[in-house]
């Protein structure tokens, strides 16, 4: 039987930050439906004070202990969860880790360094040893660091291997090396595996350590090589490059299935695509928006960051603006582009709405409503919001980057596309690309088969599962 064990800061439903979230409440479900009873999948991650409380009320208690970290001992309990064949655990410490929110505390580097000493000692406690240990994201770095310099020398430790994942190459885990042994407990002998243009760099080391490495897609594994896209880290991706790879996320077709989707307006498939304009009425209306069918709804739901094209909406959002449309922004971020949708909104009451929150549930009202979503990001690893924008029939308008080029293609290449693509980052590539949707949005006839062909297109797991399967089977069969 295959033991599988992921090492993550957040899973949805239970708490998730984003993208990273979606993946790890979603992979690991498609890898036990895929093996069966062939395997033993098992997630880790800490159990954060915002937790819903029906999640807490649903956990058992595995056991209790303490976990040295430096000169500390800390309390830790585990709790677990199955669902769906998957046993979520989760890491309980309330000094550290309830919080309002996951991420930004003074104190990260020491919370994800007990949080990953925790996941080395469960091994012995449960008499769980993985024959693949796969990491996600700098928060779960450390686990490779410890399980391959030490705890390598243990046995059963010493047979496990260990992947690591980049979903975001832009936060690595850079830390001073005053806390190489206070917090993150590395000797010195340990310092070169960690070191990086004079600093600790977390996400380095798991790099160097990781048996296997991959990132979230193919054209992204190719673009971290460049210092365009690396962060500063090419060099060490393009000195380990013959054990990394890219494996496209996928996306959960259970919880984003407009056919079930009790948070939408009106349920339809492909073959009632029809029906999705009753959502856009509905959505209208409950924006205050007016009420018609015919008038194209672009959705942006996003961080409102610079990454994400947001700057280069700025500057053509009055060229896409002329036309009948309507526009419905959901996010929040930066402060200047939070004010800038705000102003934008107040200067066209009835074209622009603008929703300085993020809401699932509104995500999904908006993603059904809408017949065309923007996502002109710079640089984007994979992206869910396209694949879930096709799967509810709106037509991705997208930069070609990363993830976003290796899932939508251009309606104008030989054979058709599935969405409207531009290369270069640039305002006015971004408007035409708008245009060429809005044009091809007045023959009716034509959009609604492009909705058709665009739920159709299949990012489940079906596909990308299997290829981490693969990996799996190719390291431990080494």
């Amino acid at each position: 039987m295959k033991k599988i064990l992921h090492v993550a800061s957040e899973a949805t439903p239970f708490a998730s930050a984003g993208g990273l979230g979606d993946v790890i409440g979603s992979l690991p479900k498609a890898l036990k439906a895929r093996y069966g009873e062939d395997a033993d999948i098992r997630v880790i991650m800490p159990l954060y004070g915002s937790i819903d409380y029906k999640y807490k009320e649903m956990m058992n208690e595995v056991y209790v202990t303490s976990i040295p970290l430096a000169w500390r001992w800390q309390y830790c309990g585990l709790y677990s969860i199955e669902t769906e064949g998957v046993i979520y655990y989760f890491v309980d410490n309330e000094y550290y880790f309830k919080r309002p929110t996951l991420y930004g505390s003074f104190d990260d580097a020491e919370r994800y360094a007990f949080f990953c000493k925790a996941v080395l000692t469960l091994m012995q406690e449960l008499n769980y040893f993985p024959d693949v240990l796969h990491a996600h994201d700098w928060h779960a770095a450390l686990s490779v660091i410890y399980l391959k310099q030490i705890y390598k020398n243990m046995p059963k430790y010493d047979k496990i291997k260990a992947v690591f994942t980049i979903h975001n190459v832009a936060y690595q885990g850079v830390y001073g090396f005053e806390i190489l042994g206070d917090v993150f407990d590395l000797s010195p002998s340990e310092a070169s595996i960690v070191e990086y243009n004079n600093c600790i760099n977390l996400m380095k080391g798991a790099i160097v350590c990781a048996d296997e490495v991959t990132t979230v897609s193919p054209t992204y594994a190719k673009e971290l090589l460049s210092p365009s896209f690396s962060e500063g880290l090419h060099f060490i991706l393009d000195l380990y490059k013959d054990k990394m790879s890219g494996i496209l996320n996928g996306l959960d077709y259970d919880y984003y299935n407009p056919e079930t989707d009790e948070s939408i307006f009106r349920n339809y498939t492909w073959r009632s695509v029809g029906r999705k304009k009753e959502n856009k009425t509905a959505l209208q209306e409950m924006l205050g928006l007016p009420v018609s069918k015919e008038v194209p709804m672009i959705a942006i739901i996003s961080r409102l960051v610079a990454h994400k094209g947001i700057d280069i909406i700025q500057q053509a959002v009055e060229n896409i603006l002329s036309k009948d449309i309507q526009l419905v922004i959901l996010g929040q971020g930066d402060y200047h582009y939070e004010n800038f949708f705000k102003a934008l909104a107040e200067r066209y009451p009835t074209k622009v709405r603008t929703l300085l929150t993020y809401n699932k549930d509104l995500s999904k009202r908006i993603y059904a409503a809408s017949d065309m979503f923007l996502m002109p990001s710079r640089f984007e690893p994979c992206g869910l919001s396209q694949m879930i924008a096709s799967r509810y029939g709106t037509v991705p308008i997208i930069r070609e980057t990363g993830g976003l080029y290796d899932t939508i293609k251009d309606v104008g290449n030989v054979g058709g596309g599935n969405g409207f693509t531009f290369a270069p980052y640039s305002p006015v590539q971004l408007a035409d690309a708008v245009n060429r949707a809005y044009n091809y949005y007045c023959d009716s006839k034509a959009w609604q088969l492009l909705a058709k062909k665009v739920m159709k297109v299949d990012f489940s797991w079906n596909t990308t599962a299997g290829n981490y399967i693969d990996m799996y089977d190719r390291l431990t069969q080494k």
